[in-house]
């Protein structure tokens, strides 16, 4: 995502500094982090530990491409995914029966909301339509709008299920960092490109924990 997209959604009101996933956004995942790029991160009364947790890493070099790849090569939900890597942050471990019930958890959703509405976002791009290219594209900018509502919904949910209790066991967070990848690995049946695992667990190494652990 270029910042002249982060504005558009800066412009929409989204006041929601979240994830900086550059011009990728575009590509895949979306505009969950549109804001990310022209407004420095402030606390809110909705901030979650979770969410600094995904701003700080996913503006990790390579990190963004990382995501996409296992998004569109291996069915990855990158919400799900920067979770699990936000709970290894925090020491907790998860099997791959943990990280089964979570994405049942979450399908619902994805499935009727934000997998839909980048489908329409995507191929609305520079499509041929009876409408006039600058409306088409102003609607297409609302879409946008949409799915980072979405988005921050999504994260939103998933932090509050730790509310309840912490999730998984606890290990170091290296340690749990590539269980939870290898467990989500296993459920969906897929095999993650090593070199790009390397690079979301080279990233995730170089994170500092203390300021995003759960709480």
């Amino acid at each position: 995502m270029d910042a002249a997209y982060a504005q558009e959604i800066a412009e929409l009101g989204i006041k929601m500094a979240y994830l900086d996933c550059g011009f990728a956004a575009e590509l895949a995942i979306g505009p969950i982090a549109a804001v990310a790029m022209t407004e420095p991160s402030t606390s809110t009364a909705t901030e979650t530990p979770f969410w600094r947790f995904s701003l700080h890493f996913y503006r990790q070099a390579e990190v963004s491409d990382a995501c996409i790849a296992l998004q569109d090569e291996c069915g990855v939900d990158v919400n799900l995914l920067l979770f699990l890597f936000w709970l290894a942050a925090g020491g907790r471990r998860l099997s791959a029966a943990d990280v089964k019930r979570l994405d049942e958890t979450v399908r619902g959703w994805r499935d009727l909301t934000i997998a839909p509405i980048r489908e329409a976002r995507r191929k609305l791009k520079g499509a041929s339509t009876l409408v006039q290219p600058q409306k088409q594209e102003a609607f297409r900018t609302k879409i946008k709008a949409i799915e980072l509502e979405a988005e921050r919904l999504q994260q939103e949910a998933l932090y509050g299920l730790t509310r309840s209790g912490p999730l998984g066991g606890q290990a170091a967070p290296g340690a749990a960092a590539r269980a939870n990848v290898a467990a989500y690995e296993r459920i969906l049946k897929a095999s993650f490109p090593k070199q790009t695992v390397n690079i979301l667990l080279g990233a995730f190494d170089a994170v500092e924990y203390s300021g995003f652990a759960a709480q």
